[in-house]
């Protein structure tokens, strides 16, 4: 998945990818890659948010 930089869509699709990686690690049966996807996932999900806040506070007019 390649990431835009179009501020909405690139927020949009870091969401996506850490769904993804959430689904990923329920279905995993290894405990250790379950949790390495878990924290990516979180780590992404928290990227997007902030940017998603940064966005709202007009530091990225568009």
């Amino acid at each position: 998945m390649s990431i835009t930089g179009e501020p909405g869509v690139k927020s949009e699709q870091v969401r996506a990818k850490a769904q993804e990686m959430k689904d990923q690690a329920e279905h995993t049966p290894d405990p250790v890659e379950c949790k390495r996807l878990t924290d990516q996932a979180r780590r992404l999900q928290e990227q997007s948010e902030r940017e998603q806040y940064m966005d709202g506070q007009g530091r990225n007019p568009r």
